[in-house]
């Protein structure tokens, strides 16, 4: 099992999908459509976490290729709020509901605002494991079970 740091979050873990390998450096490690990892991880950022950390709330905002400064330009905010909620995961839920919304635009989920609202409060009941492992199956990543 590989722990995928290079992310930006602590909590990943990968069963298969990756290669080590030498190199004049050393041993490093290849993994298999990066970009699709991605997508895993934002989509079960989403999905199953009640809470987003101000990293993960970071690499959801990395993911859609936004600056600090243009999503607290869409979110009618300043760069010093979304700095401060990335460093000290202070996140405000209204922030965290439209950063949902914008991913799941993003991921081709048509879900509504309201929808993602609702999903969102009920995640407060479903126990969450911190860690999250991904594997790939037949090309295409998905939280492992």
């Amino acid at each position: 099992m590989y722990h995928y740091q290079s992310c930006g979050l602590n909590n990943i873990y990968l069963i298969n999908g990756y290669q080590e390998i030498e190199t004049p450096y050393g041993k490093a490690v290849s993994i298999d459509d990066v970009e699709g990892l991605d997508k895993a991880i934002a989509h079960s950022l989403i999905t199953y976490k009640p809470r987003l950390t101000g990293s993960e709330f970071r690499f959801l905002r990395k993911y859609l290729g936004l600056s600090q400064s243009k999503l607290a330009c869409l979110l009618g905010n300043n760069e010093q709020a979304i700095a401060l909620w990335e460093k000290r995961s202070n996140i405000p839920k209204w922030a965290s509901n439209i950063l949902r919304k914008l991913i799941c635009e993003h991921l081709g989920d048509n879900k509504t605002l309201m929808e993602i609202i609702d999903q969102f409060n009920n995640m407060d009941k479903i126990e969450y494991d911190d860690s999250m492992r991904f594997e790939d199956l037949n090309h295409e990543w998905k939280i492992a079970a």
